[in-house]
């Protein structure tokens, strides 16, 4: 396949990991609606951490794209993964 577009998919998998991860989360752990929790985290300054916990899903995908020789969508996972790092920068830094 054209390694543009495997990267592509692999990044899609890693923003949808990071967003089921950070769902999950709070689901399991919030005793508080959705967007309760998020406003609560807005609010408090925890939305970086919030991120970062919804990001461990990430490395089940990047690990198991390396596993069945996906490289170009392991890349686009790690891509995915720094946006979100670069994302939870910005929270810690200007929010």
């Amino acid at each position: 396949m054209n390694k543009k577009k495997e990267i592509l998919i692999g990044f899609a998998v890693g923003i949808i990991a990071n967003t089921f991860g950070t769902l999950a989360y709070i689901l399991l752990f919030s005793d508080l609606s959705i967007s309760e929790t998020f406003h609560a985290a807005v609010s408090q300054g925890h939305v970086g951490s919030l991120l970062a916990l919804g990001a461990i899903l990430n490395l089940v995908a990047f690990f198991g794209f390396l596993r069945i020789k996906r490289d170009y969508r392991a890349r686009g996972v790690m891509i995915a993964t720094l946006l979100t790092a670069l994302v939870i920068l910005y929270y810690k830094i200007f929010a």
